[in-house]
C-alpha cells in the first residue's frame, strides 16, 4: 500500500471520525440541554440516543481501521492481531444496522399511511447487515492469508535447514 493510499485514507478518517464527534456533541447538547421542543411526531430524545450511540459505532469502526491500515503499512496484517480488529469491525456494523433497525421501528407508526418508507429503511438496515456479511467474508479470507503465511514461513524455515 502506497504512501498516497494511505494518507488519503487516513484524511478521510479522520475528517469522518471529526464529523462525528461533532454531530454527537451537538446531539448530546440537545439532550442535556432540552433546547429542542419535542412537537409530538417522532420521539426525539430516543432517536438522539440512538444517533449518539450509532456515531460511536461507527467511530469503533474508524478507530479499528485506522489500525488495520496501520499494520498493512508495517506489513504485519497479515496475522492473528489483525482478527481482534475485523472482528470489532464486523460487532461494530451489526450494532449500526441493529440501532437502524431500531430506529426503523420508531419511526413506522409515522408512516402507517405510506408504509413504503417503513420498508426501504428495512431494506437498508439488511443492506447494513450485507456490509458486516461482506466484512466477514473478507476476515475469512484474512484468516486463509494468515495461514498460507505461516504454512510458507515453515516451508523457508524447512529449506534453510536443508541449504
Amino acid at each position: 500500500m502506497g504512501k498516497l493510499t494511505v494518507g488519503a485514507l487516513r484524511a478521510v478518517l479522520a475528517v469522518v471520525l471529526a464529523g462525528t464527534v461533532f454531530v454527537q456533541a451537538g446531539m448530546v447538547w440537545a439532550l442535556v440541554s432540552g433546547s429542542d421542543p419535542e412537537d409530538g411526531s417522532l420521539p426525539l430524545t430516543p432517536l438522539r440516543v440512538i444517533v449518539v450511540l450509532g456515531m460511536a459505532s461507527a467511530q469503533v469502526a474508524l478507530v479499528c481501521v485506522w489500525r488495520l491500515v496501520t499494520m498493512v503499512r508495517r506489513g504485519t496484517v497479515f496475522s492473528h492481531a489483525a482478527f481482534r480488529y475485523v472482528d470489532v469491525v464486523i460487532g461494530a456494523i451489526v450494532a449500526a444496522a441493529l440501532m437502524w433497525f431500531t430506529v426503523t421501528a420508531l419511526n413506522a407508526p409515522g408512516q402507517r399511511d405510506d408504509p413504503g418508507v417503513t420498508v426501504i429503511m428495512a431494506g437498508v438496515g439488511v443492506a447494513i447487515l450485507g456490509v458486516a456479511l461482506i466484512v466477514l467474508v473478507l476476515r475469512m479470507l484474512l484468516a486463509q492469508a494468515v495461514a498460507r503465511d505461516v504454512e510458507a514461513a515453515q516451508m523457508r524455515a524447512e529449506l534453510d535447514e536443508v541449504i
